[in-house]
């Protein structure tokens, strides 16, 4: 799948592409839990989508790097398009 096809609401995602820029991390308490999440730009040859990194996929995942997004989730965030690996997904550096 490439990033020009993805759509708000689909599921079981998969797309590959380089990572062009991640912003800065920020923290946040949720039900007790501190969470830490950033955004980070995924490009491939059709296009660009914000992806939604979360936790340890923040240090996973460095500018520069191709990585594969496998089971992830498209939706939709203060109106723009967002792609994240989601509860049941995963992001694998290649």
């Amino acid at each position: 799948m490439q990033i020009s096809d993805l759509t708000i609401g689909q599921g079981k995602v998969s797309v590959k592409g380089v990572v062009k820029g991640i912003s800065d991390v920020r923290s946040f308490n949720k039900y007790g839990r501190e969470l830490k999440v950033a955004n980070a730009i995924l490009e491939d040859e059709t296009g660009a989508i914000k992806l939604t990194l979360w936790n340890d996929e923040i240090m996973k995942v460095k500018e520069g790097c191709q990585i594969s997004i496998i089971n992830g989730f498209v939706n939709e965030f203060q109106g723009e398009k967002q792609l994240t690996a989601g509860k049941f997904g995963k992001i694998e550096v290649l």
